[in-house]
């Protein structure tokens, strides 16, 4: 059932999975291949759950780390840490050693959640890890005997939810962010923040039916799983399925296995599913609507053509505003990469460095400001020094750079700005040399970035670094050439270098700013002393 969400005070994700409960009780919320939890049966196990935690001394404000696959267990504690007051951290599993253990001791947990096959790299790092509570789900040995079972939690007799207790605006999670341009920080999200991106955004887009089912094969320590999936089918009443990963070969019989009809994906999944051989039966599928950031615009009519189904324009969010555009209200025929517009509890402006509003149809930073209550996120955890750096008076800066269409009033992405290039009096968008630079045939990665201007200290020059594929012996001559040719003569770098690898994180993004703090060295390329003639 959709609920009316229009109150604040219904406002609360806890209280919205007891009213589905009350209203859609026997219909399934959870679903995956071992379990089937209806609502009613989610109610009462978060219920469970939450009496558990507070027995263990959970209470409101308190923070729980949640170290888990995509397994309903996550979504219920979620839920029951919510019916206390209490916030969920979610940690990406791909995180081992420091990174792990920095995301861990940096949340402060009063509890740390994990599984029987997560467990042992809290082991590794038992002597450095923060006294908390633990709590492992799944059966099976481990070795912190004096760990909590989860099961044992639900034997507690169901609590109460004290909702009168709780504000639309207070803060449930905490999501870090990738730390691809600097230190990773702890973003502090209210019930609201969540709530308004799926009611104003993701719920519309999707424009669900009694029948859909909606899948999700996307991690859950990612925001966006929760918007398109998790607490978007919470809030409609429709089930949803739970799949541990993505896998080309498998996709479509498990959409067919569940009977799914909508998913939320990357780019790239798409990339994969569009590159696998051809069938018969690649219509006969159950999917009908799909959501897939980035899809390559070259593919989008050719995606639904081939496999039948209706791809949705992405629009724009990020943990700190998860609502910043969509293409709701746009007119007719604007591109599907569009960004679109903001919702009306949203102010947008496209500032220059100076906090200057930019003429139409120039990148500039895109700037935020709150016409409504609990739209943007409360700060980063324990870090008012960043929080305050986020801010130009009111505004909130993005540091992602967009333009305006003149002639629709769309909003077009560009580039994030620490990765845009201004020379010359021009922003260059490192998004797009890449897109060039990849396009050759013995390059395999590629990074763009700005190394500062010795002579001008408000531009940068621009700088590759680039991965060659196995024997492979071009030259930057060679590839300068080919990006001449291929894309405006200022894509052109003024220094190159080759090298073995690029520095990612564990969620596979390049942290752009170790390159720039490695600068040039004594085997960089030299653009102005190469002798290579750009053609203008």
């Amino acid at each position: 059932m959709k609920l009316d969400l229009s109150s604040p005070e219904d406002r609360l994700l806890g209280k919205i999975l007891d009213q589905q409960a009350l209203h859609s009780g026997s219909t399934r919320f959870l679903v995956t291949d071992d379990v089937t939890i209806t609502y009613a049966e989610a109610a009462d196990l978060t219920n469970r759950l939450a009496s558990g935690l507070a027995a263990a001394g959970i209470g409101p404000g308190d923070r729980v780390v949640i170290l888990l696959g995509n397994c309903p267990e996550m979504v219920l504690l979620t839920l029951a840490v919510n019916k206390l007051g209490a916030l969920w951290v979610p940690i990406n599993t791909d995180f081992r050693g420091d990174w792990l253990l920095d995301s861990i001791t940096r949340s402060r947990p009063a509890m740390i959640v994990t599984n029987r096959q997560l467990a042992p790299r809290l082991a590794e790092l038992q002597a450095e890890l923060p006294v908390a509570t633990r709590v492992i789900v799944g059966d099976g040995a481990v070795e912190d005997e004096t760990a909590l079972r989860y099961e044992s939690l639900l034997e507690h007799p169901a609590l109460e939810p004290d909702y009168a207790a709780q504000d639309y605006g207070d803060t449930v999670s905490i999501m870090w962010t990738s730390g691809t341009t600097g230190k990773s920080k702890g973003v502090m999200q209210s019930h609201n923040n969540w709530i308004r991106a799926i009611v104003d955004g993701a719920a519309p887009m999707y424009d669900s039916r009694e029948d859909d089912v909606c899948y999700c094969p996307l991690p859950l320590y990612n925001s966006g799983a929760w918007i398109t999936c998790v607490y978007r089918a919470l809030i409609e009443g429709i089930p949803l399925v739970l799949e541990n990963k993505f896998s080309v070969s498998t996709f479509w019989e498990r959409i067919n296995h569940f009977g799914a009809t909508q998913i939320f994906a990357i780019g790239a999944m798409g990339s994969f599913l569009m590159n696998a051989p051809e069938s018969p039966q690649d219509r006969k599928n159950s999917l009908r609507t799909a959501l897939i950031v980035p899809m390559a615009p070259d593919l989008w009519e050719a995606f639904e053509q081939r496999f039948g189904v209706r791809l949705l324009s992405a629009g724009m969010g990020m943990s700190e505003c998860l609502l910043i555009a969509n293409q709701l209200d746009c007119p007719a025929g604007v591109p599907s990469y569009a960004l679109g517009r903001p919702p009306k509890d949203l102010d947008l402006k496209l500032c220059d460095d100076n906090g200057e509003e930019v003429a139409d149809g120039e990148p500039g930073e895109i700037c935020l400001r709150a016409k409504a209550p609990h739209v943007l996120f409360a700060g980063y955890f324990d870090a008012p020094e960043a929080t305050a750096a986020a801010y130009r008076g009111d505004w909130f800066l993005t540091g992602d750079m967009a333009r305006l269409d003149p002639e629709t009033g769309v909003y077009f992405f560009s580039d994030r700005k620490k990765d845009s290039v201004r020379f010359a009096g021009r922003n260059i968008s490192s998004m797009e040399v890449e897109s060039v630079v990849r396009r050759h045939p013995e390059v395999a990665d590629v990074a763009a970035y700005g190394i500062p201007c010795a002579e001008i200290d408000s531009e940068d020059e621009l700088k590759l670094s680039v991965v060659r594929k196995p024997e492979s012996k071009l030259t930057a001559e060679a590839l300068c050439e080919f990006i001449n040719s291929n894309a405006p003569y200022f894509f052109v770098p003024r220094y190159l270098d080759f090298v073995d690898s690029l520095p990612y994180t564990p969620t596979q993004k390049v942290q752009k700013y170790l390159l720039r703090e490695q600068g040039n060295t004594e085997d960089t390329w030299d653009l102005k002393d190469s002798g290579f003639n750009v053609r203008r």
